[in-house]
């Protein structure tokens, strides 16, 4: 992997890496007591929004760049920026396939969760069916702090439908995810993600909003919110968080487009 990040090394990004968009932070907790740094701010909220960042330079010319995101509130207060690093050939040949890692970063720029996916061939072009597939089906698995495994996502066999085990750190699974059918997936509206619980009680909710006719013809730049009682462990918040990144990049992330780093 280009410009690759050991597992177990945590990163900083200066203040000034930032985008400008932002300039409005949520108020930093104090620590709590067996909470991994950084995640307090997932102790406040019941709802995130993750805002991929329009690159100019991927509108003008259709280069792809690797993604950035914000994560906000429900009042617009960025939680945490996110950036994507994966390797420049599989942009190029795989597409929504190719393996990344999601580094997302405080207001104070430190790492405090990431995630990971390996390269996988045929998670979506198999209508989903090959999901239990040893090898085949994508998984993605969540740290916080950096290098401490949290939990992970775990694709399914389903027919033309996305489905997703959520697991802890002990491998038990505490969520499931079911998409809409492949035949809802189009259309000016927007796709729901429900999240249940193993006995299929309601829970919360992964959505992807629609943007407009122009950002969704012509960018990237998806919209989710993905909600959740506000009394959840912050470490099942984050593992949602990631559910949210790796059902963007299998759903709405759009192939072919030419690489520019």
């Amino acid at each position: 992997m280009e410009g690759s990040i050991g597992w177990n090394q945590a990163i900083t990004v200066q203040p000034g890496a930032f985008p400008a968009q932002a300039d409005i932070c949520m108020p930093v907790p104090v620590p709590i007591e067996g909470v991994p740094p950084g995640l307090e701010c997932l102790s406040m909220v019941d709802r995130i929004k993750i805002k991929q960042l329009v690159e100019i330079v991927e509108v003008i010319s259709g280069f792809e760049t690797k993604n950035k995101y914000a994560l906000k509130n429900a009042s617009g207060q960025q939680v945490y920026y996110a950036f994507e690093e994966s390797d420049c050939c599989e942009r190029v040949c795989c597409g929504p396939n190719r393996g990344f890692t999601i580094h997302i970063v405080d207001n104070y720029g430190r790492e405090v969760i990431r995630i990971r996916r390996a390269f996988r061939c045929c998670g979506k072009a198999c209508f989903g069916l090959c999901g239990d597939v040893p090898g085949c089906g994508s998984v993605c698995k969540i740290e916080s702090p950096p290098g401490r495994l949290i939990g992970k996502v775990e694709q399914r066999g389903a027919f033309c439908a996305s489905s997703f085990v959520i697991k802890d750190q002990n491998d038990r699974v505490i969520f499931q995810i079911y998409g809409p059918l492949c035949c809802f997936m189009c259309g000016c509206h927007d796709k729901e993600f429900p999240v249940d619980t193993p006995s299929g009680d309601p829970f919360g909710s992964i959505t992807k909003e629609w943007s407009g006719c122009g950002k969704e013809a012509f960018t990237d730049a998806d919209l989710f919110s993905v909600s959740f009682p506000m009394s959840l462990d912050v470490r099942s918040k984050a593992i949602l968080i990631g559910a949210a990144f790796l059902i963007d990049f299998m759903e709405f992330e759009q192939p072919g487009h030419i690489v520019n780093d």
